[in-house]
């Protein structure tokens, strides 16, 4: 998977991606942490999805969250540093298209 052509990181908004296929993608610093492909945050999604009760961690709890950093790793990747401590996900350019094309396919088609 090739890398973005344009990668704009707004700390307290969101990431924006824009592709070589023209395809441009948008994530929510939110949601970003929330899809961290870390494993422990994979661990929590999956417990989340079995229990309702499941307890989330101090940080995604707590109220409003922004990324402090972000760097590329190698050509395949970002890593990006959250306001609650959380780094350990590196985000795939492939993992990020997966993310994209999963929510367009949730999103509700638009009608007249």
């Amino acid at each position: 998977m090739d890398a973005p052509r344009t990668i704009d990181l707004k700390k307290d908004k969101g990431l924006t991606l824009e592709w070589a296929d023209g395809v441009t993608s948008y994530f929510t610093i939110a949601f970003l942490r929330k899809m961290s492909p870390s494993a422990d945050m994979r661990q929590l999604r999956e417990e989340m999805a079995t229990n309702p009760l499941a307890i989330l961690p101090a940080g995604l709890a707590s109220g409003p969250i922004s990324a402090t950093s972000a760097e590329l790793v190698g050509n395949y990747a970002l890593r990006i540093r959250f306001s609650d401590g959380h780094d350990t996900g590196i985000y795939s350019w492939a993992y990020l298209r997966e993310l994209d094309a999963q929510r367009r396919d949730a999103e509700p088609p638009a009608g007249p």
